[in-house]
């Protein structure tokens, strides 16, 4: 490294943001940029370990340690190209990945782990200020079309490393714009989606094909895209969400989250909303689970100018450090700050929602919960709860949102109708290892086949069945796989 001994100097320094009581009046990105000799610090700070565990951390096997050294000696192409070389999208993964990589980080044993993922946006964003990251349309086409199913991250990323190849690719986006989860998912004050188009632009000058709207089932027959296409790669997601059918249910006012947030980014976007308005603003909001998109939620009702907002967990209070059951390098469950949280909400855990309470008009009112104690394993897993005698009472709330999760892919249409096997948690089942679905041309990539997992997790999948794809179309490949790279 260009200095062994910057672990030893320097401390993790995070860039400064917005002020939470200014930047909950917009939906614009809020932190600022690094100095560029803080940067320099920050990569300093890796100490090129000879196991570097940041790499097997990473779900894409990001080349960590040879990009940091490139930053600490301002070589901001190399930098591009060795991040670029296993990440097609380090601009999104640099904004919104919880950063396993540097919970595996061989620094962060003893003290706070190398600022990877900040390192990794400030790479892409200024190889994009200097003019690196241009349009790359393959030289030779191989005659093969390939059509992919969603445009989240795992489709872009199978699109872009399928026409790197010379296919040609079309993806086939339902809603009216791709970017999938990136687009509807993610608030703008995370993930403008600005950043989202410009990638988009790029693939697009490279030669791939985005058809929007296009709800594939149900206005564009699956027989013409078995006819039309040599392969095709499923990566619609897991966009089923996890219900709570208690009492009350049907109120007015109890909605799933991603109905909610997807709304809030069309309006930002200036697009049309054509399902009935969510808003928080002037009521007291309750947010039933403890994940990113239940913070996202506390987020968008604090910039909606909601009276209150309340985080509910029915799982107990995560530690705030490692236990001997979550010890290094495995990624830790620990208790979570983020910056929404910063903008005001309370937070409980170990509480059970038992009921909606509605007036007479419908309209929620109230929700009546309940405090839980659980049973916990010598793992320190939970097994069971019982509830807490004394503890049932009535909050006012006229807004819930349900952010629990996701079940499985939206199996009506599409996947039905295709009859592509599905495994014992209702996602489509492929092998492992080549991606194929018991159709031979179909693929699945993503949430659609693990199951909800992190967007990062979705490029590694994109990229890995891209491969087997590729391999299927030409009986060999040119795609590289994650562990060719990352320990070549």
């Amino acid at each position: 490294m260009g200095k062994v001994t910057g672990f030893q100097e320097y401390d993790r320094v995070a860039p400064t943001r917005e002020a939470a009581t200014t930047r909950i009046k917009h939906y614009g990105e809020f932190l600022n940029e690094l100095p560029a000799q803080e940067l320099n610090n920050q990569a300093a700070r890796c100490m090129d370990c000879g196991v570097p565990f940041c790499q097997s951390g990473c779900p894409l096997g990001n080349v960590i340690p040879e990009f940091n050294d490139a930053v600490y000696q301002a070589k901001w192409e190399q930098a591009a190209n060795i991040l670029l070389s296993t990440n097609n999208f380090p601009e999104f993964t640099g904004r919104i990945c919880p950063a396993p990589c540097e919970s595996a980080c061989v620094l962060g044993i003893n003290r706070p782990p190398v600022s990877i993922e900040e390192i990794e946006k400030h790479i892409i964003e200024i190889a994009f200020e200097k003019g690196f990251i241009k349009a790359k349309a393959p030289l030779i086409r191989t005659g093969k079309k390939v059509a992919v199913i969603g445009s989240g991250p795992a489709g872009l990323a199978a699109a872009a490393q399928l026409n790197k190849v010379g296919h040609e690719v079309t993806v086939f986006e339902r809603d009216d714009a791709p970017g999938g989860l990136l687009r509807y998912g993610i608030p703008d004050f995370k993930l403008q989606k600005n950043v989202v188009d410009r990638r988009i632009d790029l693939m697009k000058e490279e030669g791939i094909i985005f058809r929007c709207n296009a709800n594939v089932g149900e206005n564009v027959e699956i027989s013409t895209l078995l006819r039309d296409f040599n392969a095709v790669v499923l990566a619609g997601g897991s966009t089923i969400p996890r219900d709570l059918p208690i009492p009350g249910r049907e109120a007015k006012g109890v909605h799933f989250a991603m109905d909610f947030l997807k709304q809030q980014n069309k309006r930002v976007a200036n697009r049309a909303v054509v399902t009935e308005d969510i808003m928080a603003s002037g009521k007291n909001v309750i947010v039933i689970g403890g994940g990113d998109t239940g913070s996202d939620c506390i987020g968008t009702s604090n910039r909606h100018g909601a009276k209150s907002v309340t985080q509910f967990e029915i799982m107990p209070m995560p530690p705030q450090m490692r236990t001997t059951n979550m010890p290094w390098p495995t990624y830790p469950m620990l208790l979570k700050n983020t910056s929404s949280h910063e903008e005001g909400a309370q937070r409980a855990w170990s509480v059970n929602t038992k009921n909606f309470i509605a007036d007479e008009n419908g309209n929620l009112k109230a929700l009546k919960v309940v405090d839980v104690e659980w049973e916990i394993d010598a793992n320190g897993r939970p097994l069971s709860f019982k509830e807490v005698e004394g503890t049932e009472r009535d909050l006012p709330c006229e807004l819930v949102l349900l952010a629990m999760g996701f079940l499985h892919p939206q199996k009506e249409g599409l996947i039905e109708k295709l009859g592509v096997e599905l495994d014992n948690r209702g996602n489509v089942k492929a092998s492992e290892h080549t991606y194929q679905t018991n159709i031979a041309k179909i693929f699945a990539a993503g949430d659609v086949r693990r199951g909800q997992s992190l967007v990062v997790w979705a490029i590694s999948e994109g990229r890995e069945a891209a491969r087997k794809v590729d391999e299927y179309l030409m009986g060999t490949t040119k795609l590289a796989s994650r562990d060719a790279i990352a320990y070549a």
